[in-house]
């Protein structure tokens, strides 16, 4: 069978902080408490299909509550002086640091990741954000003083906005907690953080460990709800100054409805179709190793996944071939199997809506590998074979939808024109890579692409001092870097007017004398 499975380690410790959530999954003012909706959720491992956790989800009352702690905590967090703020992240990154096995192993079970993915990426990332913005907090700069308008002076403060509303989705549970969080607080907001209700755990252990760290209570706060109860009711909360929001791209419009009713800052970071752009002049093993990778990251479950694959046609064929081949090799396996290359999708819901799509497929392009599930001791999780897709028309939906899962689909190109043309045409303009060896026709691609992220040569790295975020239908602004930071201030224009014989002239001239 292709891509088997990998042994199935011993599972009595893979969650050894679980008691830390017997007390409820809602985090308000420095500590746990049980939902008040009535109603229970569970956590469930997508590798088998067990509940592991089982939670009350939150009602509104119990949003309100913690938007009451963020309020109430507001003033003396953001007047702390930036040092102070740069402090408590600081030691916030080293607590984290300290826990970095139980927030890898609490993201593997609760997504189905492999650990030696979140060990080597999802939780260092975090940590290394964090970081970074203990050290932005020293830099909340506004603009330096000067005379724009005869005897006055003028300069432009940077404030924090207030209570922050932020929803994170659950592809990346951790990483997007701490992209909304960590540069909200720094620029001195509160903030009250919905996670998905499939994976609230390590946003619960991150709202500890910055209340360990010395952060003050109330100013991150945690309710884990339905987005349709405590989710809207987050977004609407008039206590609310800034929506912050990562999802799909039809949930970021319901979520922009609700905000601009009451003209609220707006954040979105919302749906991808990555196109993977190859010249006929790529250095085509690389090419293919980048689009295997950058294709199966948390099998396919990421915005800039690379999800078209362009060839120019003298390349084409044997792209094809060698993709599926290298696609063939990947280990499906125990997320906490040390040989696990590619873990299950979230859950049997989004594995048989990503089955539904491919087999749609067939009566249009070729599926050249994978299009089902797994067999054998893998059957009881929500896996899916890695799945190449050729010859599609540009149009159809493998092309145009996000499919949220392991599938690449591949199409030539004749022309550079063309090449470009192609991945411009979707809705999205998140994230995007071209591969030449040719540094002019690269920079055009970098150019002429409708995207927030151009890549050359590689797919799917990000850095904490560099933005991200995207055109079009997927949102705008931006998280992480110095431009993220900027996303939670408001600009306040001060003028000061410097003399008294000044100020009676302007007086007169506007009013005469009276």
């Amino acid at each position: 069978m292709q891509n088997p499975g990998t042994a199935t380690p011993d599972r009595s410790d893979r969650f050894p902080a679980q008691e830390r959530f017997a007390e409820g999954a809602q985090y308000i003012a420095g500590s746990l408490r049980k939902g008040t909706s009535g109603r229970t959720h569970a956590v469930v491992d997508p590798a088998t299909g067990e509940a592991v956790h089982s939670y009350e989800l939150a009602s509104t009352a119990d949003v309100d509550e913690a938007v009451a702690a963020a309020r109430a905590a507001f003033p003396a967090w953001a007047g702390a002086t930036p040092g102070e703020r740069s402090d408590a992240l600081h030691r916030f990154a080293a607590v984290l640091a300290e826990r970095a096995e139980d927030f890898a192993r609490a993201e593997s079970l609760q997504c189905g990741k492999p650990l030696k993915l979140t060990r080597e990426f999802d939780v260092p990332g975090t940590i290394d954000n964090t970081a970074f913005f203990a050290g932005a907090a020293r830099h909340l700069a506004g603009q330096s003083a000067g005379e724009y308008s005869g005897d006055h002076t003028s300069y432009v403060r940077r404030e924090p906005i207030g209570v922050v509303g932020s929803i994170a989705p659950w592809n990346y549970p951790l990483q997007m907690a701490a992209w909304k969080i960590l540069p909200a607080i720094a620029a001195g907001n509160t903030v009250v953080l919905k996670p998905a209700e499939l994976t609230p755990l390590t946003s619960l252990l991150f709202a500890r460990a910055a209340t360990d760290a010395g952060i003050p209570d109330g100013v991150v706060n945690i309710v884990t709800g339905t987005g349709k109860e405590a989710g809207e009711h987050l977004v609407g909360h008039p206590d609310v100054a800034m929506t912050s929001f990562t999802g799909s791209t039809a949930v970021g419009r319901r979520v922009a409805e609700i905000a601009t009713a009451s003209v609220k800052r707006l954040h979105l970071e919302l749906g991808g179709k990555a196109p993977f752009v190859v010249f006929d002049d790529a250095d085509l093993e690389a090419a293919v190793q980048g689009a295997v990778a950058g294709a199966l990251i948390n099998t396919g479950q990421d915005c800039t996944a690379a999800t078209r694959a362009y060839v120019q046609r003298p390349l084409y064929e044997e792209f094809v071939e060698r993709t599926a081949a290298l696609m063939e090799t990947v280990r499906l396996g125990d997320p906490f199997a040390p040989g696990t290359d590619l873990g299950p999708l979230i859950s049997h819901v989004q594995r048989d809506r990503v089955a539904a799509v491919v087999d749609r497929a067939r009566a249009y392009a070729r599926v050249v590998t994978g299009g089902e599930a797994p067999r054998g001791e893998l059957r009881n999780g929500a896996y899916y074979l890695p799945t190449l897709i050729a010859d599609a028309a540009q149009d159809s939906e493998v092309v145009q939808a996000e499919i949220f899962g392991p599938v690449l689909v591949v199409l030539p190109f004749d022309s550079d024109d063309e090449g470009i043309r192609l991945a411009n045409d979707t809705p999205y303009g998140l994230a995007a890579s071209a591969w030449s060896r040719d540094v002019y026709r690269a920079n055009r691609a970098t150019r002429e692409i409708k995207a927030g992220c151009v890549w050359v040569n590689d797919h799917i790295p990000i850095i904490s001092e560099m933005p991200h975020g995207g055109y079009q239908a997927s949102g705008f602004g931006k998280d992480m870097s110095a431009y993220s930071f900027e996303e939670y201030t408001q600009i306040k224009h001060v003028m000061f007017d410097n003399t008294a014989v000044a100020r009676k002239s302007w007086h007169r001239t506007v009013f005469g004398d009276c």
